[in-house]
């Protein structure tokens, strides 16, 4: 993979890394920057654990598709963050929300810069047969 895509690939990474801290560090604000109001109680943990995990593990697993090389791990983040513009717009069509383009054309470029540097991987070896 070349330098350039390398580099590419980092930026959801860091953005997913920076997104899912402040989901524990400020929660007001994380939710905020997505239109959320932060919930209360049991709602709060599960607003916060949720979303922090998903940021948080979707970077991690950009971080280790970008060390390892192994393009498995950025698919899987790939996968994760276009399913979420796809539900999104999902839940425009079928349930009255608002399309929030702001959230979703990022997702977008982001699994489509994540599909390029996989893209850029060899494929892994598949086991042999005996």
């Amino acid at each position: 993979m070349s330098k350039a895509i390398r580099a590419l690939a980092l930026l959801p990474a860091l953005a997913f890394l920076f997104t899912g801290l402040s989901w524990l560090t400020q929660p007001e604000s994380a939710a905020s920057s997505l239109g959320l109001p932060l919930l209360d109680g049991v709602a709060r943990s599960s607003q916060i654990g949720d979303l922090a995990a998903f940021f948080l593990s979707s970077s991690l697993m950009i971080l280790i598709g970008l060390v390892t090389e192994k393009r498995i791990w950025l698919l899987a983040p790939a996968m994760l963050i276009g399913l979420t513009a796809i539900c999104r717009t999902l839940a425009w069509l079928l349930h009255d929300a608002a399309l929030p383009m702001n959230l979703i054309a990022p997702e977008i470029v982001f699994s489509l810069i994540l599909l390029l540097a996989a893209s850029r991987l060899p494929q892994e070896s598949q086991p042999q047969e005996c």
